[in-house]
């Protein structure tokens, strides 16, 4: 199974000239913590992520510091160059990068390096239990078989 089997493909964006207030607006209407910042990829029509800004990034770099959120831009808390996986890359190989990093969620990209969805840990605890409650019912199904095969 690949990363873009699972990944969520509508992630919600910023950009790092935006103001922290419109980027903590978004955090509130579409209930997230994590917001991938992306700057524009002209000739495909597509964007690219270029950072994320997360809910713990604002506690611990603006309210924390006593920092004035009016002055703050996207850009200047968010964190640049994130790591991000392929959209064909392995489950296992997301989550190894996920573990070595330490982190719950990672911007997806297509060959061309455009954003195409989050892959959060969520995604992959839901991937499994659904895995899981299909081992579990064919061992259920196995002995209901048994029992009216061999009363």
């Amino acid at each position: 199974m690949n990363v873009a089997e699972i990944c969520k493909p509508h992630v919600v964006t910023v950009h790092g000239y935006d103001e922290l207030g419109t980027a903590t607006r978004l955090m509130r209407e579409k209930h997230v913590g994590y917001l991938v910042v992306v700057d524009p990829m002209p000739l495909a029509a597509k964007v690219r992520p270029v950072g994320v800004l997360t809910d713990r990034d604002i506690v611990v770099s603006v309210l924390a510091a006593d920092v004035d959120p009016r002055t703050v831009r996207v850009a200047d808390i968010m964190t640049r160059n994130p790591v991000v996986v392929s959209e064909s890359q392995s489950i296992a190989s997301a989550l190894k990068q996920m573990r070595r990093i330490g982190v719950r969620r990672l911007p997806v990209v297509g060959d061309a390096g455009q954003l195409v969805g989050v892959l959060s840990l969520d995604d992959v605890v839901e991937t499994l239990v659904r895995q899981l409650a299909d081992v579990a019912g064919s061992i259920g199904r196995e002995l209901s078989t048994e029992a009216l095969l061999r009363p």
